[in-house]
This record gives structure tokens, C-alpha cells and sequence, in this order.
């Protein structure tokens, strides 16, 4: 094929829990496309022993599957090179987040769906729900399991389809009790367990709700394409409408009861503050008001927008919200000459795709604030009143005084003219005022001054009358024109204090997440795209730091529509519209913290490493103190029998060469084990330590354990009834080796080491228990970390290693290991894993 392979598509069967029939459904989609003549070949399947899904293979074929040693076992797994030099169209690869082999190729299967994508290849796979990366937490909550092997959200984000396989509990449990999905000897205990109808509730909930998150994702993106703005009510998403007054909270509660009426319902509440006008709004009502509606599940959006009611709905539309929920106006009876409200304007222009909620309180009517802030910058309809009222309100009282007559002197008439001049002053500002000053002062001069209808003035006192008249007319003009303007400089001052009121209240709670930063400065300036450029020098080229919205991120600085520097290297670009001038003070405020918040996290990561430098010269330091004595005795010994052996001066006895060949023996013994120490102790520290979990009894690697330990010093005490564990075999045998090796050093002679094991609910215990000197409360935790020696002086070598190793696998077996007192004097370790609850927890299982 000439060029570069086209990537392949990537479908994925997602499930609720194992037994759902993930795996039958792969397969089946496999012989439908074989019979429209697809070449389709099984990469990987397991069927675990189900007849059913074993039939399902017959026909497929099957790549061999590739044979891998590790800790004297054998392993499969797929052959990811024979696949890709078979080159099928389409392969079946099931277990998209299992762990493979240490050995293989990649270290997760998905890396390996990866290539096969990478080359061309269609790809079909399954994975459970509780395998996806960022729900571990989650699960770990519901089932008391934590998941060792886990798939990136992204990686099955990504994939061309993702189809849900559903199962009501009650059928997989009876599927589950007919033994169609494990062994007759499992299925009580899986039944109690991790199949319990609770568990498998949680867990359906949350595969259909990542499903219908995905399928939002992909309506937004379709919606965005066509330019689609109506609202597709494909799921319940309420926008609530805050003012910052003290009704918001009934607001967001009556809200929050509107979406559990509805499955799936999101609450998303929105304030929206005028960029110069004055709000009601109070920063401390806004953040309890912010507290309380994440707490119930939604987001708190802010919006600056001058027309309020625009911006609402164009907010709604754009997250294809529902309902809005707004409150009843807080405005007095006589506050709406000045406009219908936003309630009524949102509930007029919402169309029929959006139902609005007036919700009452008991602020309804109480006044909210002089209604001069709605106008501290004159809009359009404000200005064009202004001019109206300017040249056509002295025209219109020219005729209506006409018609009336001269019943109302010369010295009312000019008192009503100039309240014309003051009326065009409120609405329109300076310029519609000094107009109405003039034309009022050329109709009183032709309409109303002897002689009437010549614009000459006889009497000269008229001339002085119309002249104070003018001045009056525009002093008061100007006098308004300036409050507006104080008006104005007041209000601006006051949306700026409130955005860096909740940009300091982020800070103080914490939020220092470079993202969550960007994304408010998107919403605050209402902006498609908010990216952090840098670049290390003058003429290095930008890249992006961090960025948020939809639209692309600008190369430079240049590109966008709004950019604001930050030092000399660093820049907020903005893309979206333009902004005025006055809003760069903020603007500023925002690239300041961003680069702060960049800084910080920079510096934690840097903290981090210097943490994690100086705890590996630490342990390096105390390395080379505890080496250099016990690393010094056995090879002083070992060279002392050495050298005995060869000395010629001295004819040694065949007893005596026995003793010598001991002690050499033992010194090796003694470095192998102290070497071997080093080494765990290194995989540990680094983070290496891959376990291969698969289900174990426990008395099969415990007695295993003892090998090395005299039969004497302990006693054994396992019953054959303990659940089975998933653990790694071979990292269990060394931590609990190490802990009775540990246990058998203190203990007095007469007083052999007792090893039992219990079960308590969804745990399995093993207890080593001696009766030696035991250990302080305040050293049980300083025991574990490396180079601790309890006394500084135990009997027999080593360097303090063995439970820091014993506790570093424990925990990568997802056990844990802590040290109790013995009733009756001495020391109890205890070994804490947890009781298979699921069959397979080492592998994504599927159906």
C-alpha cells in the first residue's frame, strides 16, 4: 500500500460487571462480519471455560498465541507481531485494560490494540466498566475491591463506537446461579460478594451513565458542526438564573428537585453580570450560592453580558439546557416603566424549546436597588429615547401649548422646556440635552416671544430669559451627563472588584489547577478560547501551557483576538471578540494568576523530585553505613575459611575443612540474602514492581515461604476453608519469607513463631506472632522503612531491609502489613489481603 497506513477503528463492547456477555457479543459481531466476507481473525480471546463463548470461536480463526516464562511458570499471551504480519482487517482482541506479561512487548494489552490501530487494522474489544482509570475510587467505594489493572478514559474515549452491553442484576445473578459463568465451587462465594444485587446495581449505573456521557459528547460535537442552536431535549439539563441576591439558594434547591425527577438531570447555574453596570449582587451571597450548588451535584458558571436576558438564553442554548429556573422579580411596582424585567423578557423570547420556571420567595417585591444602575451605559434604545425626547419632545409641547393658549406664561413655559432638556438628559446623556436646549430655545423665541412667529426678540429682558434658559438647560445636561459617568465608573469598579472577589476566593479554596483558572476567564469574558503561550527565548517559536474552550488555540499571541502579556515570555491569548479597553485591568489580574498558578504547579513538581533526590541520597547514605559493616562480615569470613584452605604451613583435618566449607557456605548465603534485599528493596523504592496476580490459596504459598526457616521455630495454622486471594504468588512468598524470618530472630528458643489465618468478611488475615521483646507504639511504623534495625542490634545479619521489602509487596499485592502488640509480650505482624470477591481480578474479565 503506497503511503502511510490509514488508522484503523477502534470498536469497543462495554459492560457493568463480568458475565454480561461482553465476550459473546465480540464474538458474535465477528461472524457477521466474516459472513459479509471480512477478514476477520481472534487476536486474543478468553473464554474462561464458558461453554457457550467457547462454541462462539469455532469458525474464527485463531492466531497462536505467544508463550512467555515468568517465575518458573508459563503464560500466553496474544502475539502481537503475528497479527501484525497477518494483517487482517479486522481483529477480535478481548481484555482491552489486562496487564501483560513482564516480557512482553508493551506492559498493557491496550498499547498493544495501539499498534494494531497504528497499522491499519480494525479493532474489536471489550472492557468492564470498573476498569476505566478514572472510576477506580469509585469502585473501590462500592465493591471494596481496588482494580490493579486499569484502562486510560481516553484510550476507549477515542474509540469509533462504544456499545453498552446491559443485564439487569437479577438475570446475571441467575445466570451467575446456573453456572454460566464460573465453577460450581465459586459461585456462593461470588454471589455474596462481588455479585451482590447492590454491587451490580452501582455498577450498571455507572456504565450507563458514562455511556449517555459519551453519546452527550458526541451531540454537542454534531450539534456545533451543523450550527445547530435549537435545543434537542435528549436529556434533562436546568440552567438556574442567579442574581446574587438572597433568593438564589431557593433557586438552586427548586432546581435541584426539578432534575431527580428526571434521570440523568444536571444542574448548571449562571451568573450573568453586566460589564459596567451596577448589580445587586453580593461576592459573599455568590460563594454560598456557588458551595451549595456543587454540593448538589452542578456547576457555577459566570457570564458577563450587558444585555442580561440575551445572555441567558444564549448560555442555555449553547449547553442545550431544557428549563431555566428564575426567581420573581425583586423590582417594586413602580421600577417596571423601566423595562418588563429579565423574567419576563427570558419567558417571552425562550421559544418553545425551553420551559422557564418563575419560582416565588420571599424577596418578590422588596426593591433591588435604584433602577438608574440598569443604565450606567447608555444602549442604543436608551440613546435613541434620548434623541427622540431631545428634538421631538420640544416640538410636541410647542403644539400642545399652542393648542392650549397662552394660559400659562412665558415663565411655566420655559420651566416645562427645560424639563424636556432634563428628561433627554436621563435618557440620552449630554448631546440629546444640549439638542433640546437649542430647538427648545429657537421655539420659545418663534412660538412664544413678542413678536411670535419671527425669531426677532424687542423686549431685551426675553433675550436675558432665553440666554439663562440655554445656560440652565445645558449646566443641568452636564450635571447629569457627569453623574452617568460617576455612575459608570462606579459600577465598572464594582464588576471588577466581584470578578477578582471569586478569582481570590479560587485561591483561598485552593483551586490551583491551570485549567479551571483558564475555563473561568472563558466564562468571565464570555470567549471561545482561553490559552497560556510561552516561549523560552525572543525568537523561539509559542507553545501552549495550558488552554480551555472549543475553538482553536492561536500560534502567537498575534493571532488572537485578544492577548495580554505576562513578563517577557509568557502571554494570555484570547480568541472570540474583541474587548474594550477597560477590561484589560481584569484581563490582567486573570494572566498574572495564570502564570502564578503555572508557576506553583512547576514549582510542586520540581519539590516533588527534590524530594524524591533527596530521599534516594538518604537512602543511598544510609545504604553505604549499613553496607559497609555487614557487607564487610561475611566476606571476612568467607576470605578467612578461603585462605585457611590454601595455607600450606597448616595440615587440616577432614573435620576441620568441613567446618571451613560451612562457614563459607553460610557467608554466601548470607550475601545472597542481603543482595537479594537490596534489590526488593530497589524494585520498591523505584516503583517497579509489576505484580501478576492470579487467585491463590493461601496454603500454597505460605508453606512454600517456610522452606528456609526450621520446622521447629514455627508452628503453622492455615484452615482449608479460607476463601481464595488474588495475589502475586511470588511477591506474597517473599513478604511473608521475610516477616517469619523477621519473627524467628526475636523470638526466644523455646518459643517457636506461630503463622494462622483467618477470614473476616472480605478480607483474608495472616498473623506472625512471637513472643520476643516486642516494640514501642512509636516505633511500629518507623520498623518499616529501610535501614531500620530495632535495638540497632539483631541477632544475625542483614541491614534493616526485610519489612520495608515485606511491606513494599504487600502493597503492591494490594494488601498492607502493620506490626500490633502480642497479648502476653512480643510482636504481631499482620498481613491484610483481601478475599477474591470477583474471579479474575488481575485481568479485565468480559464475558
Amino acid at each position: 500500500m503506497d503511503g502511510e497506513a490509514k488508522r484503523g477503528k477502534l470498536r469497543i463492547y462495554l459492560g457493568s460487571a463480568p458475565g454480561v456477555g461482553k465476550t459473546y457479543a465480540m464474538l458474535s459481531e465477528g461472524h457477521r462480519r466474516l459472513e459479509r466476507g471480512t477478514d476477520v481473525v481472534v487476536g486474543f480471546v478468553e473464554h474462561h471455560g464458558r461453554p457457550r463463548t467457547e462454541v462462539m470461536l469455532h469458525g474464527l480463526e485463531q492466531i497462536r498465541r505467544q508463550e512467555l516464562g515468568y517465575r518458573g511458570r508459563t503464560f500466553t499471551e496474544m502475539d502481537l507481531d503475528a497479527v501484525l504480519a497477518r494483517r487482517p482487517t479486522v481483529a477480535l482482541v478481548d481484555e482491552l485494560a489486562h496487564t501483560n506479561v513482564p516480557g512482553s512487548r508493551n506492559e498493557k494489552r491496550w498499547q498493544d490494540v495501539e499498534e494494531l490501530l497504528a497499522a491499519g487494522i480494525d479493532v474489536i474489544s471489550t472492557v468492564n466498566i470498573q476498569h476505566l482509570e478514572s472510576l477506580g475510587d469509585v469502585v473501590e467505594n462500592i465493591t471494596g475491591v481496588r482494580q490493579r489493572e486499569t484502562v486510560p478514559d481516553e484510550v476507549v474515549r477515542r474509540a469509533g463506537q462504544v456499545e453498552l452491553v446491559d443485564m439487569s442484576p437479577q438475570a446475571l445473578r441467575r445466570r451467575m446461579a446456573h453456572g454460566n459463568i464460573y465453577a460450581p465451587d465459586r459461585i456462593d462465594a461470588a454471589l455474596s460478594n462481588y455479585f451482590r444485587p447492590g454491587n451490580l446495581t452501582a455498577l450498571r449505573e455507572l456504565a450507563l451513565l458514562w455511556v449517555a456521557d459519551r453519546v452527550d459528547e458526541y451531540l454537542r460535537e454534531y450539534r456545533s458542526e451543523h450550527g445547530i442552536r435549537t435545543t434537542w431535549q435528549a436529556r434533562e439539563r436546568i440552567v438556574v438564573g442567579l442574581t446574587g441576591g438572597p433568593e438564589g439558594r431557593t433557586l438552586i434547591r427548586r432546581a435541584a428537585r426539578l432534575a431527580t425527577k428526571g434521570a440523568g438531570g444536571e444542574i448548571m447555574a449562571v451568573y450573568i453580570s453586566r460589564s459596567d453596570g451596577l448589580t445587586s449582587a453580593s461576592p459573599k451571597e455568590l460563594a454560598v450560592q456557588r458551595t451549595l450548588v456543587e454540593d448538589l451535584g452542578g456547576t457555577f458558571h459566570h457570564v458577563i453580558g450587558d444585555d442580561v436576558p440575551h445572555a441567558l438564553l444564549e448560555f442555555a442554548r449553547g449547553v442545550n439546557a431544557t428549563q431555566i429556573v428564575l426567581g420573581s422579580s425583586r423590582r417594586k411596582p413602580w421600577q417596571y416603566v423601566f423595562g418588563p424585567g429579565v423574567g419576563a423578557t427570558v419567558a417571552r423570547d425562550s421559544g418553545p424549546d425551553l420551559d422557564v420556571h418563575i419560582v416565588t420567595h420571599d424577596e418578590v417585591a422588596k426593591g433591588r436597588g435604584l433602577p438608574v444602575a440598569r443604565g450606567a451605559r447608555l444602549g442604543r434604545g436608551r440613546q435613541a429615547a434620548g434623541w427622540l425626547t431631545g428634538l421631538g419632545g420640544p416640538v410636541l409641547l410647542t403644539a400642545l401649548l399652542t393648542a392650549a393658549g397662552s394660559g400659562f406664561g412665558f415663565a411655566n413655559t420655559v420651566l416645562l422646556f427645560l424639563f424636556v432638556t432634563v428628561l433627554a438628559a436621563l435618557l440620552g446623556g449630554m448631546l440629546p440635552a444640549l439638542t433640546s436646549a437649542a430647538v427648545g430655545s429657537l421655539l420659545l423665541n418663534y412660538y412664544f416671544i413678542e413678536p411670535v412667529h419671527t425669531l426677532t426678540i424687542s423686549d431685551p429682558q426675553n433675550i436675558v430669559a432665553i440666554a439663562i434658559f440655554f445656560a440652565v438647560a445645558a449646566s443641568v445636561a452636564s450635571v447629569v451627563n457627569l453623574a452617568a459617568r460617576r455612575t459608570q465608573q462606579a459600577a465598572r469598579l464594582r464588576a471588577e472588584s466581584e470578578v477578582l472577589s471569586l478569582l481570590a476566593g479560587s485561591v483561598l479554596r485552593g483551586e490551583t489547577s491551570l485549567e479551571a483558572l483558564l475555563q473561568r476567564v472563558r466564562e468571565t469574558f464570555a470567549m471561545q478560547s482561553v490559552a497560556l503561550l510561552e516561549r523560552t527565548g525572543e525568537t523561539e517559536p509559542w507553545t501552549c501551557a495550558g488552554s480551555a474552550g472549543t475553538g482553536s488555540v492561536p500560534g502567537c499571541p498575534e493571532n488572537a483576538d485578544v492577548d495580554m502579556p505576562v513578563g517577557e515570555h509568557m502571554a494570555l491569548a484570547l480568541t472570540g471578540r474583541k474587548l474594550p479597553a477597560e477590561d484589560r485591568r481584569v484581563l490582567a489580574a486573570f494572566a498574572a494568576q495564570a502564570a502564578t498558578v503555572l508557576e506553583r504547579q512547576r514549582l510542586v513538581g520540581q519539590a516533588e523530585r527534590a524530594e524524591a533526590l533527596a530521599e534516594g541520597n538518604r537512602i543511598r547514605t544510609a545504604l553505604l553505613a549499613a553496607v559497609s559493616h555487614d557487607l564487610r562480615t561475611p566476606l571476612a569470613a568467607i576470605k578467612a575459611s578461603v585462605t585457611s584452605l590454601r595455607s600450606d604451613d597448616v595440615e587440616w583435618s577432614p573435620e576441620d575443612r568441613t567446618e571451613l566449607l560451612a562457614g563459607i557456605d553460610e557467608g554466601a548465603d548470607r550475601l545472597d540474602h542481603l543482595v537479594g534485599n537490596l534489590l526488593d528493596m530497589s524494585r520498591v523504592q523505584t516503583g517497579t514492581v509489576t505484580p501478576l496476580l492470579r487467585e491463590v490459596d493461601l496454603d500454597e504459598v505460605v508453606p512454600m515461604a517456610l522452606a528456609g526457616v526450621s520446622e521447629r521455630g514455627v508452628e503453622l495454622d492455615i484452615p482449608e476453608t479460607l476463601p481464595m486471594i488474588s495475589v502475586d504468588p511470588g511477591l506474597l512468598e517473599r513478604s511473608v519469607a521475610n516477616v517469619v524470618e523477621n519473627a524467628v530472630k526475636y523470638s526466644p528458643p523455646d518459643r517457636p513463631v506461630v503463622v494462622k489465618a483467618s477470614a473476616l468478611g472480605d478480607r483474608v488475615e495472616l498473623r506472625v506472632i512471637d513472643r520476643g521483646p516486642g516494640v514501642p507504639d512509636a516505633a511500629k511504623d518507623t520498623i518499616f522503612e529501610p535501614f531500620q534495625r530495632y535495638g540497632d542490634a539483631p541477632r544475625g545479619a542483614g541491614v534493616g531491609l526485610g519489612l520495608a521489602v515485606a511491606r513494599g509487596f504487600a502493597e503492591a499485592i494490594g494488601g498492607s502489613l502493620t506490626a500490633e502488640d502480642t497479648p502476653g509480650g512480643g510482636l504481631t505482624m499482620v498481613l491484610t489481603l483481601k478475599a477474591v470477591a470477583e474471579p479474575a481480578v488481575t485481568a479485565g474479565v468480559t464475558a
